[in-house]
C-alpha cells in the first residue's frame, strides 16, 4: 500500500510540474527577468566604465583597446533586454537616453571632411561639444564650459532632433572607436589614444574630450540602474505591466517581441541599410560591431519566450495550443540560425556587417534578406500565438516596421 501510495504522489507531483503556469506567473517572472536584465546590464557598463577610467588615467593604445573590448561586452546583456521595449511606456520613454541612434557626430566631436558641414534635418549638425566652451542652440547661448552630466542631459534630443544622440551606449561608441571612414570596405572607426592624452594631445581639446567620455558612462550606468529598480518590486516598470491583468500583460509581452522582430529588426536594422547600401546604417556603424547587435537582439528574443528558467510565455501557450507555441518555437530557431550566419561571417573576420549591406554584394545581401525572411516569419508565429490566445498584438509599435 505504502509504494503505490508513493507512486500515486509521484505520478500528482509530476502531474503539476508539468502543469502550465498561469498568466499571473508568467507576467510576474517576465517582470522578474526585465529588472535581472538592467541590472546585468547595469553591472557590464559599471566594467565598461571601469576601464573607460583606466584608460582616461592612462591612454595608451592598449587601454583604449580594453575600453572598447569593455564596450563591446556592456553590449550584450543590454541588447538581450531590448524585447521588454515597445510596449511598456515607461521603457519607452526612457530608451531613448541609453540607445538612440543613428546620431550626428558633429554635433559631439571633430568629424571629417566627407561629413559635410550643414544639414537641412539639424541645425546643430557640427555643434562639437568637445571643441566649444560656448553653444548656440536655437535662440539661447549654453555655458560648455564644464562639460557635464546636465550639459549631455540638455543637449540629448536638441531642437527635438532625433539625431541630436549626446548620450548613450553610441555617444560613447563614437568616442571610443570615431568616425568609421572605410565604408563598403569593412573595419571600424581607427580614433587615436593620443585624442585623451593631454601631454601628446591630437586633435585638440582632449581634457574637454575625457569630461564627456567620462560623463556620458557616467550617465548610462545611472540610467540602466535606474531601470532595473523601474522593474523591482514597486517600481513603475513593473506597476504599470500588473496593472494591464493577465490579458493586458501577455499582450504587453508578445507585443515586444512582434516590434523587436519586424519593426526594428527587419525593418530599420536590417531593410534600410541593405535598402540603401549605406555603411552608416547600421546601428554600430563606428566599431562595425552590428553582426553582434541582431545575434543577442535575438538571443534575448528566444529567452523571454521561453522564461530563462522560470514561468515562460512558451509553456502557458503550450498549455493552449501546443502546436502554436511549436510554430513560434521552430520559427525563432529558424530565426537564429539565419542571424547567426550574419554573425559568425562578422566574427570571424569573413566579412564585416557594413560590406554585407554593400551594393553589388550578392551573397551578404542574401543573408541579410534571409534573416528578415526570418524574422517576418517569426513576427507572423508571435501573431499566431496572440490569435489563438485572443489577444490583440501590434507588431509595428515600432516607428520602422517594414512596408
Amino acid at each position: 500500500m505504502r509504494k503505490t501510495l508513493l507512486a500515486a504522489f509521484a505520478v500528482l507531483a509530476t502531474a503539476a510540474e508539468a502543469a502550465p503556469p498561469s498568466a499571473d506567473a508568467v507576467i510576474a517572472h517576465y517582470a522578474d527577468m526585465a529588472e535581472a536584465s538592467y541590472s546585468q546590464s547595469a553591472a557590464a557598463a559599471g566594467e565598461m566604465k571601469a576601464a573607460i577610467d583606466a584608460f582616461l588615467s592612462q591612454p595608451t593604445e592598449a587601454n583604449l583597446a580594453s575600453a572598447r573590448a569593455a564596450w563591446k561586452a556592456a553590449r550584450v546583456p543590454y541588447l538581450q533586454s531590448e524585447g521588454f521595449r515597445f510596449a511598456n511606456t515607461v521603457v519607452d520613454d526612457w530608451e531613448p537616453k541609453v540607445n538612440a541612434w543613428p546620431l550626428d557626430e558633429g554635433l559631439i566631436d571633430y568629424v571629417g571632411p566627407a561629413y559635410g558641414k550643414t544639414s537641412d534635418q539639424n541645425p546643430l549638425y557640427t555643434l562639437n561639444v568637445v571643441a566649444n566652451a560656448r553653444l548656440r542652440v536655437g535662440a539661447k547661448t549654453v555655458d560648455a564650459s564644464k562639460i557635464d552630466a546636465a550639459l549631455l542631459r540638455r543637449l540629448q534630443e536638441a531642437e527635438g532632433v532625433q539625431t541630436n544622440v549626446s548620450t548613450g551606449y553610441h555617444a560613447i561608441e563614437f568616442l571610443l572607436w570615431g568616425q568609421n571612414p572605410n565604408g563598403a570596405k569593412g573595419g571600424t572607426g581607427a580614433r587615436p589614444a593620443t585624442d585623451y592624452d593631454v601631454k601628446a594631445c591630437t586633435h585638440a581639446n582632449c581634457a574637454r574630450r575625457a569630461d564627456y567620455l567620462r560623463a556620458a558612462s557616467d550617465l548610462l550606468v545611472a540610467d540602466l540602474n535606474e531601470m532595473a529598480a523601474d522593474w523591482g518590486k514597486d517600481g513603475k516598470a513593473r506597476d504599470e505591466l500588473m496593472a494591464k491583468g493577465g490579458d493586458g500583460g501577455l499582450s504587453e509581452i508578445l507585443t515586444g517581441l512582434g516590434s523587436l522582430t519586424f519593426g526594428e529588426m527587419a525593418g530599420e536594422r536590417m531593410k534600410l541599410g541593405l535598402m540603401l547600401h549605406d555603411p552608416e546604417e547600421q546601428q554600430d556603424c563606428f566599431s562595425n560591431n552590428t553582426h553582434n547587435s541582431h545575434y543577442y537582439d535575438e538571443v534575448g528574443i528566444a529567452g523571454i519566450w521561453r522564461g530563462r528558467g522560470g514561468a515562460g510565455l512558451r509553456d502557458y501557450v503550450a498549455g493552449a495550443d501546443p502546436a502554436a507555441a511549436k510554430r513560434l518555437d521552430d520559427a525563432i530557431d529558424a530565426a537564429a540560425a539565419a542571424i547567426a550566419k550574419i554573425h559568425d561571417a562578422g566574427e570571424n573576420g569573413q566579412m564585416a556587417y557594413s560590406q554585407m549591406i554593400a551594393a553589388g554584394n550578392a551573397p551578404g545581401n542574401a543573408m541579410i534578406r534571409d534573416a528578415m525572411d526570418a524574422l517576418v516569419a517569426q513576427t507572423r508565429a508571435i501573431e499566431g500565438v496572440a490569435s489563438v490566445l485572443h489577444l490583440k498584438v501590434a507588431s509595428d509599435k515600432s516607428d520602422h516596421a517594414p512596408k
